[in-house]
């Protein structure tokens, strides 16, 4: 076989080695913890996290804040290493692993909604970018800015997994050197607020009550969304690094997520007295403050890209039959992206995270509650999780049921009808019923509509129940 033809197969399938509508098998499980905690790393450092603790410590005060920090990095670290985990263990992703619990078409209405979820936050980190740019470079069409970096980020996840690991990792330390220096920088300006910054607090809010449950609402937002995503790079895990590593990718980026990043918005948003990350980052380093909003957002935005493209995959090939691969699913997803953006989307944020909050905490929780209660404690169905769809009800109550009568009473929760308590912790109660009612419709269908027939091909590694 000659060089290029070898060059070409090579090249075919890294293209097509992406798994997107079947699980990994436990031969291409070969990638250690750090280098996928590394890929994590790139939804972690966003600048998205800035602007949110920025906001609520300005709005709400520093420790309420902190407090509401400490509760999303417990509960999305919990969700995420159970998620991971079984990931790792089955070698799938969140919308593989709802198949059986909801149904190949269940699953794919949860998979339509999770892509639309990464392609608003890869508009919502991309005009966090293109404000940054604008701001320096004024004499820029905001449209023209929104064409050109909504487009970058589609060529730099062409060949999947193996070219985020080293766009992330070959990026990582870059990232490090631009956040030491701002902080030095911002530390070294004259802060706004005489006070250590944790006692800030805004004239007429205290510390715990409303505030903290505004707060805590807040970062709903987005906990669900990252204690998910730990399952699109978990699942190609070596199966002897299962334990360390569930940990390292579903935990240890929360810390990073909301305690790091949140952490800097607060002290930043105190002492510059500013919450747009986009304003304060320029205004500290420049055109350093240019580079460093550019190179945050596009390590965010592949890997947004990157699960929208596996979650379209998904439900077009369940409902439609439509398999034309991920890197289609790449271009769609991010075009999308800049026409939401061109559209004015961050004018609906507050809409949008209130729906994604319930909907994708409640989801984590009936996946979560699956395993933990339904196949391991209670050895309802099968023990293992079954993707192929000739295999499969089109529906399962288990999962669908709970999913759609938690997400509707926690939107009308959040949207503030049943009480200001429950409007702040909307998202949280969501997640409670859709357990409990998950393990109710177990108990009453007795697993009968996971799968058709029990599977004889399984292997003992992919057994959760075990």
């Amino acid at each position: 076989m000659g060089t290029g033809q070898t060059r070409y197969l090579s090249v075919k399938e890294k293209m097509t080695d992406d798994y997107s509508y079947d699980k990994v098998p436990i031969e291409k499980r070969n990638m250690g913890w750090f280098s996928i905690t590394n890929i994590t790393f790139g939804i972690a450092t966003a600048i998205f996290y800035f602007q949110m603790g920025s906001v609520m410590a300005l709005q709400f005060g520093a420790v309420n804040a902190i407090i509401s920090a400490v509760y999303a990095i417990v509960v999305a670290g919990i969700l995420g290493t159970i998620i991971a985990y079984l990931s790792a263990k089955s070698g799938m992703n969140v919308n593989l692993l709802s198949r059986g619990g909801f149904g190949y078409i269940g699953a794919s209405l949860t998979s339509f909604i999770y892509a639309s979820n990464f392609i608003m936050y890869c508009a919502f980190e991309g005009m966090i970018l293109v404000a940054a740019i604008h701001a320096f470079f004024p004499f820029i069409p905001v449209w023209l800015l929104i064409i050109i970096f909504g487009s970058v980020v589609i060529p730099l996840n062409w060949f999947g997994i193996k070219q985020l690991d080293k766009l992330q990792k070959w990026s990582l330390p870059i990232f490090g050197v631009f956040l030491i220096t701002t902080i030095t920088v911002a530390f070294n300006r004259t802060s706004l607020y005489d006070g250590s910054f944790w006692t800030y607090m805004p004239e007429g809010v205290q510390a715990g009550g409303t505030a903290l449950l505004l707060c805590i609402g807040m970062q709903h937002g987005i906990m669900g969304l990252t204690a998910l995503l730990a399952s699109d790079y978990a699942r190609f895990l070596k199966p002897k690094d299962i334990k360390i590593g569930s940990f390292m990718i579903g935990f240890i980026p929360q810390v990073f997520c909301f305690g790091v990043m949140g952490g800097l918005g607060i002290w930043f948003g105190v002492r510059l007295g500013e919450s747009n990350p986009g304003v304060y980052i320029v205004s500290l380093l420049g055109l350093g403050g240019v580079l460093f909003t550019l190179l945050t957002q596009i390590r965010i935005n592949i890997t947004n890209i990157y699960s929208a493209s596996l979650s379209l995959s998904n439900f077009f090939e369940n409902v439609f039959k439509f398999k034309p691969g991920r890197r289609f699913w790449i271009v769609v997803a991010g075009v999308i992206s800049i026409a939401l953006m061109l559209g004015g989307i961050l004018d609906h944020l507050d809409t949008a995270m209130t729906f994604q909050g319930v909907f994708l905490l409640t989801w984590a929780a009936i996946l979560v509650t699956d395993s933990l209660v339904v196949k391991k404690i209670l050895k309802i169905g099968p023990g293992y999780y079954e993707a192929r769809q000739e295999n499969l009800y089109k529906w399962n109550p288990v999962g669908v049921i709970p999913l759609i009568i938690a997400s509707v009473l926690g939107t009308i929760a959040a949207l503030g009808y049943m009480g200001l308590f429950l409007q702040s912790t909307a998202a949280f109660f969501a997640a409670i019923l859709a357990s409990i009612l998950t393990v109710v419709l177990a108990v009453l269908t007795k697993g009968k509509y996971y799968s058709m027939s029990k599977a004889g091909d399984i292997s003992e590694e992919d057994n959760i129940a075990s």
